[in-house]
């Protein structure tokens, strides 16, 4: 079980789904509903621990903070959920994503991508017991109308086998979300992280193989490696950056959030001179707004360490 302390009464909801799935499990739990205002500084996780009537694993549950996967979550629903992440996460999304662009232009294959916020919704509900409020509705509204302003309408959405495939990795991705979130509940991020790298990455080596095309890789230069050294540090960060905001919050504020990357595609393609700013205000605009609202309203809760 976790040891659940929230800062806000709009976490409840996330707090009964939890504790439904638990006891339906048969899992015997402790929970305290605290405002962090009023946790005891002289409270740690080892006074908790004495005091507790469960054996203390939920107050010390993120003072370990453990890599390596529990023995008691060694299910085969959780190496199940393990391969989904690595294989068609960090894998087959990509060669779908990544073929589905070839044959379309960038600004339809954004677009869509974005649109993944959309569909964790519909999943979150039913698989995560997460409700979207009426500003997670208003701020969704706001970000996908950004986007919507950004690529100047919908009308360029011209349906192929290009787009297909975009949706297609979309949708998977939206998957590897509710997935990931209930592995997170078992599993430390750090570990999500690293098999989505690992296992991905040799998905992709896998598939460069089958496709002849390994060997390509095996021609680059030095100069060409660094760059997909580099690239490939700035992917592991941000899927570890990814896996620890969906451990501390809800799948469907993560992913609102995720749509901000636009602010800085926008400011990277102004920088590099490729797009001015001015024409693209409203959908900045929308965008910007839409991040700060789920950034002010979203629930949060606060870990025993």
């Amino acid at each position: 079980g976790n040891d659940f302390t929230y800062s806000s009464l709009r976490s409840f909801n996330e707090y009964d789904g939890a504790v439904k799935e638990l006891r339906k499990r048969g899992i015997k739990i402790l929970g305290a509903i605290l405002d962090t205002a009023q946790w005891p500084k002289t409270l740690t996780p080892a006074a908790w621990r004495r005091r507790a009537t469960v054996k203390g694993e939920m107050a010390t549950r993120w003072a370990a903070a453990p890599v390596r996967i529990a023995s008691s979550t060694r299910s085969t629903l959780t190496w199940l959920g393990l391969a989904y992440v690595g294989i068609i996460g960090g894998g087959l999304a990509f060669v779908l994503f990544f073929n589905g662009l070839a044959r379309t232009t960038a600004t339809p294959a954004a677009f869509l991508h974005d649109t993944l916020v959309i569909w964790v919704v519909l999943l979150a509900g039913p698989f995560l017991h997460e409700r979207a409020a009426r500003w997670n509705i208003a701020a969704i509204a706001l970000l996908v109308g950004g986007e919507v302003a950004l690529s100047k309408g919908i009308g360029h959405l011209a349906w192929g086998s290009g787009t297909s495939l975009v949706l297609a990795a979309t949708l998977l991705w939206a998957l590897e979300v509710v997935v990931a979130k209930r592995l997170l509940s078992g599993i430390a991020p750090a570990t999500v992280s690293l098999v989505r790298m690992g296992v991905g990455s040799a998905a992709l080596l896998a598939y460069l193989a089958v496709e002849g095309s390994l060997g390509s890789l095996f021609a680059l230069n030095r100069s060409q490696l660094g760059w997909v050294l580099f690239t490939g540090l700035l992917l592991a960060g941000y899927v570890g950056t990814w896996m620890t905001a969906l451990s501390r919050a809800r799948a469907i504020d993560v992913t609102s959030i995720l749509v901000a990357s636009s602010l800085i595609t926008a400011a990277l393609q102004a920088l590099a001179g490729a797009q001015p700013l001015a024409p693209e205000w409203l959908g900045l605009v929308l965008i910007t707004v839409g991040t700060a609202l789920v950034a002010w309203r979203m629930p949060r809760h606060v870990m025993a360490t």
